[in-house]
């Protein structure tokens, strides 16, 4: 790890399995499809900044020190209840390999497994560290477990790790899931599971029912064996180049106008407010790489499926329910044309992706499954990526610290014009961008008044 881990010691370090184990444990949990084809890229790691509480002087009152060892052992408490509920992700990975048809299948094995990670770690840096400075600090990507793991590694490592890092004035809570179990929907709805129970009255010894209880396939449904081929270790071991991180912060009224003004332009009112608002970063990215007029770029989502099944999934579906949605153009005809025209396009290829393509995409990749490759998602210089979904409920989460101060994430998943969204803390619509672009493209970025103009802040 980079040498900013210097700055995060750890305490400790633990296993945690279920309460109580459930009777699904002792059945392997197969994979689907989309399950497989995110085997050779990253966990994903986010993570809440809370600041502490402020501490009386007064002989009765609780000191830093009791907060803390309170905090881990309910912290504990609670991803213990959790875990009945996410049952797989107290798992490891296993592959079934049959020699005779040379093909493998990969499960969760709940049965050889110490549980999932927990991890407590100190820090002397301050909230206003991490915050306050204008790039995202290095040191962030050491508040999270599995630092560079790829989701194969699941079958020594755990599929879920909670690390809670001390700082001086604040704490952070980072989750690290094995995307093959889970996409960010899936992760976000595990981490407000375990604020609900954290803040449950309900005595620990009962488990609780949640308000929003994930639903997982069937143990007995379709087992997908695919052609085996030995992993190349030589991929995960691919570095991006160094790049530099930063949060945008636009508001409610930004949003709400980029939205506007894409219909308004587009003599339709069906574009959404972040398909607008990603042809903005699209075109805004595009032009500070300042590259020749005649190249390709491509803007992609990591667009949900569930409402799009047929017949619709729900919400609370558990797993990888994710395809990669994309528009690509030449520079010249993003660059020539308003924000409005991508918008449009980006509309268009989202408005297509239904069901039935869905399904098709599905089945040709079972024809010729190749999973995907940390190295491909960052050998293309000409891609904006967004990530994540301002609509999950990242500040929903609470752990007797109120609010989070902000949301920030890890290593994982990261490349030369990868974006992630997150709502803004006050809500209200306001989106928070989290850019990672190389050092002479944020430059330039930073430098394009049309993009600044319209960022009320960093975050």
């Amino acid at each position: 790890m980079d040498s900013s881990s210097s700055q995060v010691k750890i305490i400790s370090k633990c296993f945690v399995k279920p309460k109580t184990l459930p009777e699904k444990w002792k059945e392997p949990y197969h994979f689907s499809p989309m399950d497989h084809v995110m085997l050779s890229i990253h966990y994903i790691q986010k993570g809440l900044l809370f600041l502490k509480p402020s501490f009386s002087e007064s002989e009765d009152a609780v000191n830093p020190k009791e907060f803390m060892e309170t905090l881990l052992q309910k912290l504990k408490d609670s991803l213990a209840i959790a875990l009945v509920h996410f049952y797989p992700l107290a798992g490891r990975l296993s592959t079934l390999k049959t020699d005779k048809s040379r093909s493998h299948s990969v499960f969760v094995d709940c049965n050889d497994s110490p549980g999932a990670g927990f991890i407590h770690a100190e820090s002397d840096l301050s909230v206003s560290d991490i915050v306050g400075s204008t790039y995202v600090p290095l040191v962030v990507q050491s508040f999270f477990d599995h630092h560079k793991a790829l989701n194969r590694d699941g079958h020594t490592m755990s599929l879920l790790s909670v690390k809670v890092t001390e700082l001086v004035d604040g704490v952070f809570i980072g989750l690290s899931m094995n995307h093959s179990i889970g996409d960010g929907s899936s992760f976000w709805q595990f981490f407000n599971s375990l604020s609900e129970i954290f803040n449950s009255q309900e005595d620990n010894n009962k488990l609780l029912c949640l308000k929003n209880p994930p639903i997982f396939r069937e143990v007995s449904g379709p087992i997908y064996s695919l052609p085996f081929s030995e992993p190349d270790e030589s991929l995960g071991q691919s570095e991006p180049p160094v790049l530099k991180e930063r949060m945008f912060h636009f508001s409610s009224e930004t949003v709400r106008l980029l939205k506007s003004k894409a219909n308004q332009e587009c003599g339709t009112a069906k574009i959404s407010s972040f398909q607008s608002l990603t042809a903005f970063i699209w075109r805004s990215i595009t032009r500070a790489r300042k590259l020749a007029n005649d190249q390709e770029t491509t803007c992609r989502f990591a667009a949900g499926n569930r409402s799009r099944m047929n017949p619709p999934l729900p919400t609370n579906h558990f797993g990888v329910y994710i395809s990669l949605v994309k528009a690509t153009t030449t520079i010249g005809s993003l660059l020539e044309n308003e924000f409005e025209w991508a918008a449009l396009k980006l509309h268009q290829v989202v408005t297509e992706h239904i069901g039935e393509k869905i399904s098709y995409e599905i089945d040709q990749w079972l024809k010729s499954p190749l999973p995907l490759q940390v190295y491909r998602l960052f050998s293309n210089l000409n891609i904006v990526h967004m990530g994540s979904s301002p609509r999950f409920n990242k500040y929903g989460s609470e752990f007797g610290m109120g609010k989070a101060v902000a949301v920030r994430s890890g290593y994982g998943g990261k490349y030369d014009g990868k974006v992630s969204a997150y709502p803004g803390r006050e809500g209200g619509g306001s989106i928070d961008l989290e850019v990672c672009l190389l050092p002479e493209s944020m430059e330039a970025l930073e430098a394009d008044q049309e993009f600044i103009s319209l960022v009320s802040s960093s975050t």
